[in-house]
């Protein structure tokens, strides 16, 4: 079963779109917060996305765009906006289809039918979330390119700082013993200066501040480091 995310600001359009992919089959799922969309397609992984470009904080454009660093699964936009430009800015900011409101029902589930069809059909090669890239609260981690990208400010890791701040990110508010990280970053422990791990840390702290999450890594005396996401709300840490 397909999974179709709905970024739809709109709820009886969104509604009225959910119940017809639901009777298609499709399992659906309804944006119900827009202020990090991104954060929101990460979590939901779907196959397809319907996109609004009117929405509250940013438009679908920045959105697409966000989506576009992680994954190429198929984006449609779904718009009242006719303009000839507007399509063409859905087109280069990397949506792949472009339906004008008002809209045929039966239109939409053919369109979405055949972006499916080409990105997993038979001789397709599936386009889904990059397994490489993780994600708290609005920091991303890429694995396979060694960066961390907070708010859209992107900074470069060493193979190590990357894999220390991955550890730390998968177990948020809780401590990670300074022999674990050790074990997991090095590979011959027995050769290796505890002060190496120190002199990593202190570099991938200094990192993480340049794109506005200083402080987030705290030590813990004789014990080991945890990371506390300080760049998001009180509400955010809370979940």
């Amino acid at each position: 079963m397909h999974r179709i995310m709905i970024v739809e600001d709109d709820d009886k359009i969104s509604e009225i779109l959910a119940g017809y992919l639901a009777k298609y089959g499709y399992e659906v799922v309804r944006l119900r917060s827009f202020r990090d969309v991104k954060s929101e397609f990460l979590t939901a992984s779907p196959h397809l996305v319907l996109l609004d470009i009117n929405l509250p904080y940013m438009d679908g454009f920045f959105w697409c765009r966000q989506i576009r660093t992680v994954s190429n699964v198929p984006v449609i936009f779904i718009s009242a906006r006719a303009g000839d430009m507007d399509q063409v800015l859905a087109l280069e900011n990397g949506g792949d289809d472009y339906i004008t409101k008002p809209f045929s029902v039966e239109v939409v589930i053919a369109k979405v039918r055949a972006a499916l069809r080409r990105a997993y059909g038979e001789y397709s090669v599936q386009a889904e979330a990059d397994p490489d890239i993780f994600e708290v609260h609005g920091l991303f981690i890429n694995r396979a390119k060694c960066t961390a990208e907070l708010h859209g400010a992107q900074v470069f890791l060493t193979p190590k700082e990357c894999r220390l701040l991955d550890l730390l990110a998968r177990r948020p508010g809780q401590i990670v013993p300074r022999d674990s990280l050790l074990e997991a970053v090095w590979d011959d422990v027995e050769f290796v200066d505890d002060n190496t791990l120190t002199v990593n840390v202190a570099r991938l702290r200094q990192k993480l501040q340049s794109i506005g999450a200083g402080g987030s890594i705290k030590t813990a005396r004789g014990h080991g480091y945890m990371l506390v996401p300080s760049w998001a709300s009180t509400e955010e840490n809370l979940k």
